[in-house]
């Protein structure tokens, strides 16, 4: 998809209303930035073809032998030489003896002489001499069929010439090229490339293993039975869902309670494994400070206000493991659309780069809003939209309801995340706003 508009910091509605920023608070690229620059990119692994798709491939791939191996027929026909009939008009066809059958995956048994032809199937190797195919639908070969077998003759009833529905050794690659080079994401066609070439293995970056964990004493996990005062712990499977959408594999823990032997045992276990923490809850203010305590004193943690909305509070740091080795975190907010929103900025540009791939944006449009975007305190607003064409063929966008930060099911409903810029007071009904994609629906074309 091609990005279009302006850049997020660039005010959309011309209004002459602008914010005073916050210096305590960060931009979102100045957090991006601080956070990136804690991650590389993974070692490599083997990994099954299939298993493969949408990885970075660590190797350069080289072709030990041409493909097609052979020069073979692209269509299912008769082997001629490309002379015999080269005049035959469809009213006066060249009749030629057929001496021979080859089918893909044979090789011929003789020569092909003057004044004859083999019948050949599609990807079948030519017979020595042969120059060019010609089509069954351009023989009389219906209408010579019987329940003896092939028949003895057929006529000719198109002119050739030599090349005609030939595939050349090597027309596909040749032997000693480099097909693949590393550091290429691998979609189907490189999968099958790959496979091609007789490898059922590849070499790729391996994907991250991320470790959700939840905080927090009001949580319940979905499949337990509901109890007043308690909530089901959504953010663990949204989180999760979108770390297996952007190439990441999740490992939900349990919930950790708001205590410091709690929460010190779930870490515990995240650290094990993971290349990535990802918590959710315990990072704004008013939180309960053992959250916050419990993650310091396993490593270097920061706590950010950031200059959006939802998803103003965040912490990122690396947690130490028993062994010495350095972990990242990042801790999200708790409110659930506040936390797939903080992912979506952050987690998912870092699980990008530790799996080789290159640093881009989510894919956007230009839409004209039929609701107004109300910016009250100069941060970037992320407003959950949903993107569809008018009869006209232009993006418009509408909202999805409630933009309250825990008003998750407007979330469900949205496509897209549209903007309204940190210095930017409103962005009208009618006027147009810069739309990050969640996802790219066919039917918005």
């Amino acid at each position: 998809m091609t990005e279009h508009g302006n850049s997020a910091d660039t005010p959309v509605s011309g209004r002459p209303h602008r914010h005073h920023y916050d210096a305590e608070m960060l931009s979102v690229e100045e957090a991006r930035e601080r956070i990136l620059s804690y991650f590389s990119r993974l070692s490599a692994m083997e990994s099954p073809l299939v298993d493969a798709l949408g990885q970075v491939l660590a190797e350069d791939l080289v072709a030990t032998f041409d493909i097609p191996p052979l020069a073979n027929s692209a269509m299912d026909g008769y082997a001629v030489i490309a002379a015999d009939p080269a005049d035959a008009p469809p009213d006066s066809p060249v009749e030629l003896a057929v001496t021979g059958s080859v089918a893909a995956g044979q090789l011929p048994d003789h020569p092909l002489a003057h004044a004859t032809a083999i019948r050949i199937m599609t990807g079948a190797p030519l017979p020595e001499n042969c120059d060019a195919v010609v089509p069954f639908e351009d023989t009389d070969e219906l209408e010579r069929q019987s329940s003896a077998g092939s028949p003895a003759n057929i006529s000719i009833r198109l002119a050739t010439g030599p090349g005609d529905n030939i595939r050349a050794a090597g027309e596909d690659v040749e032997a000693g090229t480099v097909v693949l080079t590393s550091g290429v994401v691998l979609r189907a066609g490189e999968i099958g490339v790959i496979a091609s070439l007789g490898r059922n293995t590849v070499n790729v970056v391996r994907r991250p293993l991320v470790a959700i964990v939840s905080t927090g004493d009001e949580l319940l996990q979905p499949g337990e039975e509901h109890r007043p005062g308690k909530i089901y712990n959504s953010n663990a499977y949204s989180i999760a869902s979108m770390v297996v959408k952007y190439g990441g594999v999740p490992n939900i823990l349990g919930i950790a309670r708001d205590t410091v032997e709690s929460l010190e045992t779930v870490l515990e276990e995240a650290l094990v494994t993971a290349d990535l923490v990802v918590t959710s809850a315990g990072v704004s203010k008013g939180d309960y400070d053992v959250v916050k305590d419990v993650l310091a004193s396993k490593g270097e943690i920061a706590l950010w206000s950031v200059r959006m909305r939802p998803a103003k509070p965040l912490a990122f740091g690396m947690l130490e493991r028993g062994d010495g080795k350095k972990v990242p975190h990042l801790g999200l907010p708790g409110n659930p659309v506040s936390a797939m929103v903080a992912f979506e900025q952050f987690g998912r540009p870092a699980l990008r780069l530790m799996m080789g791939k290159a640093a881009v944006e989510k894919p956007s449009v230009e839409a004209i809003m039929d609701h107004p975007i109300h910016n009250h305190d100069g941060r970037r607003v992320y407003a959950r939209v949903f993107v569809y064409r008018d009869e006209s063929g232009v993006y418009r966008a509408r909202s999805t309801g409630n933009q309250s930060s825990g008003v998750l099911s407007s979330m469900a409903q949205a496509n897209g995340l549209a903007i309204c810029p940190d210095d930017v007071g409103m962005i009208d009904k009618g006027e147009i706003a810069r739309v990050e994609m969640l996802d790219w629906p066919d039917d918005i074309f």
